[in-house]
């Protein structure tokens, strides 16, 4: 039986070095470092250090919580004000357009308005086009880079790697002179497929696919070439499937940050037959901004966002175990 002030011994880790630095004899730790704790320490002071550090946990418990609300409030203020902007009447909302509180009447002619106004047919069928062919594009690209840093050797592989890293360095506007002059060149201007032109590569994506291939044992691989397996086969049969949740995770950036880009969209195309959502929702708002339609502008803005904010709702736990299984946070 140990004694009584032995208790420590009990005590998680932390807490034991935590005592330790408070215990001294001769000038030195009762417990040095490396060396298992077995002389007891006072009662007193065991259940001091143990109310210290559960009066600790319990303000982090109280507090990260209230934390991360306040902050989920306030990145949701400017979507509550759309919502409730894009309800109100021009008439009815000019007197409290900055509340998000207001009184009736709500309608939808705002949407019903901003709808027949603008070309959003148009512009979602663009987007759509634009983000699935880019999509598509950059799942063979990285795939396939991904698997020649990851499986193949080669000599200077890892430093072609960090090389093609050094694009995530780069400022996306940097580049808008360079790919003009390429788009110009080959007579892509004005087209989506010039405005999807330079995201066929991703160097995002060929690292988050090479960190996965990494992560899938290579059994599967010989089993697939014991079977006379063609490398095209073992990477979209063999790999791909088993590579779900980061191919799940890239397309979610990736459709994300296009759906969302509106510089380089803005550049690479002069033609309302050609414009995207965020490019059409800008030429849209500067006509209504001149009647200080706010109610109209709200509700465009929400054609723009609600397609993601829908997904997102519908498709939240696999959006989550998505970027949980691959690692991005």
């Amino acid at each position: 039986m140990k004694a009584e002030g032995d208790g420590v011994e009990r005590l998680p880790l932390p807490l034991r070095a935590w005592a330790a630095k408070r215990t001294k004899v001769g000038g030195r730790s009762a417990y040095p470092r490396g060396r298992r704790m077995s002389a007891p320490l006072p009662p007193t002071l065991v259940r001091f250090a143990a109310q210290a550090l559960k009066g600790r946990g319990s303000i982090f418990l109280h507090t990260v919580p209230l934390l991360l609300t306040a902050a989920a409030l306030l990145w949701a203020t400017p979507f509550a004000w759309m919502a409730v902007a894009s309800l109100r009447p021009g008439a009815a909302g000019a007197s409290d357009i900055a509340s998000l509180f207001p009184h009736g009447p709500f309608s939808l002619a705002n949407f019903a308005e901003a709808w027949s106004d603008g070309h959003f047919p148009l512009w979602y069928l663009n987007t759509i086009l634009l983000c699935g062919g880019i999509l598509l594009v950059q799942c063979i690209t990285v795939s396939l880079a991904g698997y020649a840093f990851a499986r193949l050797r080669f000599r200077g592989r890892d430093t072609l790697f960090h090389a093609f890293l050094l694009q995530l360095m780069l400022v996306p506007p940097i580049l808008i002179v360079p790919n003009m002059t390429t788009l110009i060149t080959l007579h892509l201007y004005d087209t989506l497929a010039g405005v999807a032109a330079p995201y066929c590569a991703s160097a995002f994506g060929v690292f988050l696919m090479r960190q996965t291939f990494r992560t899938i044992p290579r059994d599967y691989e010989e089993a697939a070439m014991l079977d006379g397996a063609s490398v095209p086969t073992i990477i979209f049969r063999v790999l791909l499937p088993l590579a779900r949740p980061g191919l799940t995770a890239f397309a979610i950036v990736s459709v994300t940050a296009h759906w969302n880009e509106f510089l380089w969209p803005l550049m690479a195309t002069s033609s309302p037959s050609t414009q995207v959502l965020t490019v059409g929702l800008a030429s849209f708002t500067s006509g209504a901004e001149a009647g200080s339609e706010w109610g109209v502008i709200a509700a465009g803005t929400f054609f723009v966002a609600a397609p993601l904010l829908l997904a997102f709702v519908l498709f939240q736990r696999r959006f989550v175990a998505s970027f949980t299984l691959s690692g991005i946070k």
